[in-house]
């Protein structure tokens, strides 16, 4: 069994650590007999915005809002409970944990059958399923309640589907927006959507998720994740299961003799990170590139702020010191941005891997200014 089994998904979870000023908001709107129609919350990634959308349509199709009127449109509804938890014993959660409740619709990427792998981006055929669920008659006789998850990964078409919805709610029906980066989202879905923004989490808190979900982590291992989480749970969580201080090493170690680069460290490098991988296993290229641009972008902020870079792994805080004095922090965000562009086309033209991480680390040698 995979060690990452102990991890819930957000459908699936229970408990939620931290946010209670938002949770707060979202159960006095429904007190207040004024309930939104649509709710985006937002944040940065792994925080806890999905499992606190899961939290609230729970309570909704769980009876916690008895509707007897447009109540969408400010009829008065009863009081709400002092919070927004549904027992794992309700039927319920059971329902919403499985994916079968008939009164709720998850919204996500979808399965591109011709390239056998799951699509880049939210189309327009995922968004009008919405259409078509709420239009129905809620199975329970109460609400229907619709998560699109996450908002950021529509691409035009299907944002311009979901404007449509917002312009025309019907009623009864809640329409809950997960976004990461809100401002790449169209004004007017921002200005339909009741806001709730949730905050990275204190060190103390991902501290005890980690022992919840991590039990058998060492401590220094948990100061390490901690430390590198930029308040994020689920980063934290991502580096344990997926050998991401392992692989934060190899890159600190593959850039120990900059601003010179070796070819053989490289190379033995690419080997390792572009080995064939089995299906339930996570792919070291794809971790490796990710926590690059995270780590690229840590030492950007932080030599623009002219504050000290973090050193909590091996080779860390030498390896930001000198992309530091060798590009500045703008040179260093520059890079950052060439990157991304590469490996945007890369992955796009399928293009070999191992030949692609050499070019990735060789664009950050100075040798390879920006004209």
């Amino acid at each position: 069994m995979s060690d990452e089994s102990a991890i819930p998904l957000p459908r699936e979870n229970e408990m939620l650590i931290g946010h209670k000023t938002a949770e707060a908001a979202m159960h006095d709107a429904i007190a207040s007999g004024r309930i939104p129609h649509a709710w985006m919350i937002t944040g940065p990634s792994g925080i806890g915005k999905a499992t606190l959308a899961y939290r609230f349509a729970r309570f909704v199709l769980s009876g916690g809002v008895q509707d007897e009127g447009p109540g969408l449109f400010g009829d008065a509804l009863p009081p709400a409970a002092a919070d927004l938890h549904v027992s794992r014993d309700d039927p319920v959660f059971a329902q919403i944990a499985a994916g079968s409740h008939p009164d709720m619709l998850v919204v996500e990427r979808g399965y591109d059958e011709k390239r056998k792998k799951m699509r880049g981006e939210i189309v327009v055929d995922d968004v009008r399923k919405i259409g078509s669920f709420l239009r129905l008659t809620p199975s329970l006789g109460g609400w229907r309640v619709v998560i699109l998850d996450s908002a950021d990964e529509m691409n035009r078409n299907a944002a311009n589907a979901v404007l449509k919805l917002l312009e025309e709610p019907p009623r009864q029906a809640l329409i809950i927006l997960v976004s990461h980066t809100p401002g790449r989202l169209l004004p007017t879905i921002r200005s339909r959507c009741r806001s709730v923004r949730l905050g990275p989490l204190f060190d103390t808190q991902i501290t005890e998720l980690l022992g919840i979900h991590k039990p058998d982590l060492d401590p220094a291992t948990i100061e390490t994740l901690v430390a590198i989480s930029e308040g994020s749970v689920g980063r934290a969580l991502a580096l344990a299961a997926e050998g991401g201080i392992s692989a934060l090493e190899d890159i600190f170690g593959a850039l120990s003799s900059y601003p010179s680069l070796q070819d053989l460290s490289l190379l033995e490098l690419a080997d390792r990170w572009t080995r064939a991988v089995k299906a339930e296993e996570s792919d070291p290229f794809e971790t490796g590139m990710n926590l690059l641009d995270w780590w690229l972008g840590r030492i950007a902020r932080d030599a623009a702020a002219g504050e000290a870079p973090i050193d909590r792994i091996r080779g860390m805080g030498a390896a930001a010191q000198k992309l530091t004095e060798t590009l500045g922090p703008a040179g260093v965000a520059e890079r950052r941005s060439r990157i991304t562009a590469l490996l945007g086309k890369g992955m796009g033209l399928n293009l070999d891997k191992r030949q692609l991480l050499m070019d990735v680390f060789y664009s950050l040698a100075p040798d390879h200014a920006a004209s």
